[in-house]
């Protein structure tokens, strides 16, 4: 009896499939434990919306989000007798405002839990593309450490504000980062570990979750998120994790979660948390 606490659906996500009820209905088909629903936050500056996004405005991404909301309590309402559903969101932090943002939308829609991630630095998405994560590179003189560094700097902002339940794709950082042909990983050097080792260190010390998510196998790493290095500092410290498959749609619910077993196991895991209402 598996659960996720990182889904999204076509319905709420223009880079996902099918609509909310798909993905409960399959989460029910396979005999989930919990089912986290998460759509993204609205965006409010028209300079982040993705091109997938053109014919949209800011407002119409509002609407969207307070649609989600009614829609998973209806879903909630309708199957909680067969599933435990959690109302919950993904977070975006691309300005200081995104994060006042996120704390408002908590409240007024009295969300269950947040699953804390990152997808921007400068303003730019780091893994809606290759192209974009090389202008970040770019943006940062062509120097992958200092973009590295400050993806974390960034994180440790949104997790202090914010203190999300879960930490979502914790190193999504090394996205499309060349490290996996052989190039060196800024995370080998001393600098940039310890400032994920920081961000781990806050994260464990306000009780959140580190979601080991699968998605990483459809983008080619070789590792769920976190990668190796960094999960085993998290269980060397008693950091507490789950597994999420950050599924875009019902056909990636559970998307590698063979895999995902067989990693955990490897890395020596024995007990999982998750989140209950």
């Amino acid at each position: 009896m598996p659960f996720t606490f990182h889904t999204h659906s076509g319905q709420f996500c223009r880079h996902a499939k099918g609509t909310l009820e798909d993905v409960v209905k399959e989460a029910i088909a396979k005999n989930l434990l919990v089912l986290g629903l998460s759509e993204h936050v609205p965006r409010s500056r028209t300079q982040d919306l993705y091109p997938e996004e053109a014919d949209l405005t800011t407002d119409k991404l509002h609407m969207a989000f307070a649609e989600y909301v009614e829609e998973a309590r209806r879903l909630r309402e309708q199957y909680g007798d067969q599933i435990e559903i959690l109302i919950g969101a993904e977070t975006e932090y691309i300005t200081d405002d995104s994060l006042k943002e996120m704390e408002q939308l908590r409240k007024r829609y009295e969300l269950d839990y947040l699953v804390g991630s990152l997808h921007h630095i400068d303003g730019v998405p780091l893994d809606f593309s290759q192209d974009m994560y090389e202008q970040i590179v770019e943006n940062c003189g062509g120097d992958r450490n200092e973009m590295f560094r400050r993806y974390f700097d960034s994180q440790l902002t949104m997790l202090r504000e914010l203190q999300p339940e879960i930490v979502g794709h914790f190193d999504l950082v090394r996205i499309f980062h060349p490290y996996k042909q052989g190039v060196n990983d800024p995370l080998l050097t001393k600098e940039i570990r310890q400032l994920a080792s920081r961000n781990i260190d806050y994260a464990i010390s306000y009780g959140a979750i580190f979601e080991v998510n699968s998605r990483a196998w459809k983008k080619g790493l070789k590792d769920a998120y976190p990668q190796r290095d960094l999960l085993e500092e998290i269980l060397q410290k008693g950091g507490r994790i789950t597994i999420s498959d950050d599924s875009h749609g019902k056909e990636d619910l559970c998307m590698y979660y063979d895999l995902l077993l067989a990693y955990l196991r490897e890395m020596g895991v024995t007990k999982l948390h998750y989140l209950q209402k």
